[in-house]
């Protein structure tokens, strides 16, 4: 249902939108009519979740689909794109695409979450559904927030509706400032929104904990993180689901573990997602074949079941299950086609023109090929958070804080063991911190491999200097491209600020070498 409502919305907006709801800048309200209902004020709530499946904001854009995991080692983004450039060091400010669209696709959030909050009170409505609606309001707009101070920096904080003219003078904020306002909105949405969500796909208040635990991650405000992580726990709500293969499935959309995601349907008006076309189930064609595709790199990563080494002769052979479930190797079964070798040209079905041929992504795979939807329609939800994250994230705090290493490490072992389908050898609890550490990282680059958060986790943990110069080989063992050359360049952890933004608003400071 609420699918179809934010699809209502964006078909009700396409044939009439100008007369009461623009995007930024331009945010006059011209009619005198709206709202006059709820149905008014759910529309608008809805305009606001649909902007969720932008690119740049999750569809196929920084955090979605491992699209961004292309800007990593995790992953090679075939073609001259930014985010192919951000992962190889040649990213310039006056580039467009994501460098342009997150910018102004999170202040649209942010534009039409306070024009929500400026008419909720035009509106006869219980106060029960007030709150709730302000709470959801308050937590895209925090949402929003987060995503540029995690891209960008300090930015602009606008938490009323404002005109065109008054956002060509705005000034950035410090990054302490921009944090501050994620968190201040997340509190909102926490005291505003209840542990079940009115309908399927809106925020409740674990996905408001969550997102706010994320927010002192990316901080490392790690006493923070385990407060955070403590409430979530205490709303007995979230567990692990049995099968990781089957989390990323259509048919288990919505289970225990997925604390917010980005619903999706098939449908004649783009309900769906492009994940298809870019990053799943290629066939090959110029139209429709991966572009973004898992590493030798990754591969390489992924631990044997047993911690014994890696057979030489088979390095597919004993490995830790998720890889099967994350990236299509060779003897990968796809119903209806069995690709005995993915060494030829094809063979994984990517784009014709990606070098990286014997490699492809599974996550999202919609497997049966023998009906795929077409482009830009695939349904399966992108999930924004999950219940692994906390646990992660638990276990990283314990672990930077010095506080109970053993714990820490049980934690890990949950992803480790817990499912069905992942069983692998079990980590001591005798280890170091630094030991913790390591392995803490590595966990979460397999657990949450071509999900989009490696790209973030990288700046925080400040360890591009260690991981770059990376070279990307084809199937033949030739050089697709040497990433970061000369050694990982510390100013990349930032993202520039769009230069039409700065001509716009030339108060508007770029950040440093850029």
């Amino acid at each position: 249902m609420f699918k179809r409502l934010i699809y209502l919305f964006l078909f009700f907006g396409a044939s009439g939108c100008a007369d009461y709801l623009e995007v930024f800048p331009e945010d006059k309200i011209t009619s005198a009519r709206f709202p006059e209902n709820e149905t008014d004020i759910l529309y608008t709530l809805n305009g606001v979740y649909s902007l969720l499946k932008e690119n740049s904001i999750y569809n196929q854009g920084l955090f979605g689909f491992g699209v961004l995991d292309g800007a990593t080692p995790n992953a090679f983004n075939w073609g001259n794109t930014p985010i192919a450039k951000m992962g190889n060091g040649q990213l310039s400010s006056s580039d467009g695409d994501v460098v342009t669209y997150r910018w102004t696709r999170a202040y649209a959030i942010i534009f039409r979450a306070n024009y929500l909050l400026k008419i909720l009170d035009q509106v006869d409505l219980p106060d029960d559904k007030r709150k709730v609606y302000a709470g959801e309001a308050h937590f895209l707009r925090g949402l929003a927030y987060s995503l540029l101070a995690d891209t960008y920096g300090g930015v602009p904080l606008i938490t009323t509706a404002i005109s065109a003219d008054e956002a060509k003078s705005l000034v950035r904020a410090s990054l302490d400032e921009t944090w501050s306002q994620v968190i201040s909105d997340y509190d909102v949405a926490i005291n505003n929104l209840a542990v079940k969500a009115p309908q399927k796909g809106r925020a409740t208040k674990g996905a408001a904990m969550a997102m706010k635990m994320r927010a002192w991650l990316y901080q490392n405000k790690y006493d923070k993180v385990l407060e955070m992580a403590t409430q979530i726990e205490g709303l007995n709500t979230y567990s692990l689901f049995p099968s990781y293969e089957g989390l990323f499935k259509k048919e288990n959309e919505n289970n225990a573990e997925v604390i917010f995601d980005i619903q999706y349907i098939r449908g004649e008006n783009s309900q769906g997602s492009f994940h298809d076309q870019y990053c799943g189930t290629g066939t090959g064609s110029f139209t429709r074949g991966s572009r973004y595709v898992p590493t030798d790199d990754l591969v390489d990563a992924y631990e044997t079941i047993d911690g014994s080494p890696v057979d030489p002769k088979d390095r597919f052979k004993n490995r830790d299950p998720r890889l099967q479930f994350t990236i299509v190797i060779p003897g990968s079964y796809i119903l209806g086609f069995q690709f005995p070798n993915y060494i030829y040209p094809g063979g994984a079905f990517n784009h014709p023109g990606n070098r990286l041929k014997h490699l492809s992504s599974r996550k999202y795979r919609e497997n049966n090929m023998a009906d795929l939807p077409v482009s830009g329609q695939s349904e399966i939800n992108d999930i924004v958070m999950r219940y692994a994250d906390v646990l992660l994230s638990k276990a990283e705090a314990m672990i930077e804080l010095n506080r109970d290493i053993p714990g820490a490490i049980a934690l890990i072992n949950r992803i480790r063991n817990e499912r069905a389908d992942v069983k692998i050898s079990a980590l001591p609890g005798t280890l170091s911190q630094a030991e913790a550490r390591r392995k803490l990282r590595h966990e979460r680059r397999i657990e949450f491999a071509l999900e989009g958060l490696y790209w973030s986790d990288i700046r925080r943990w400040n360890i591009g200097k260690d991981i770059y110069p990376l070279t990307i080989r084809d199937h033949l063992g030739g050089v697709i491209e040497t990433r970061f050359p000369a050694g990982y360049l510390e100013y990349y952890n930032l993202l520039p600020i769009p230069v039409g933004e700065i001509s716009l608003n030339p108060g508007l400071n770029q950040n440093p070498k850029w």
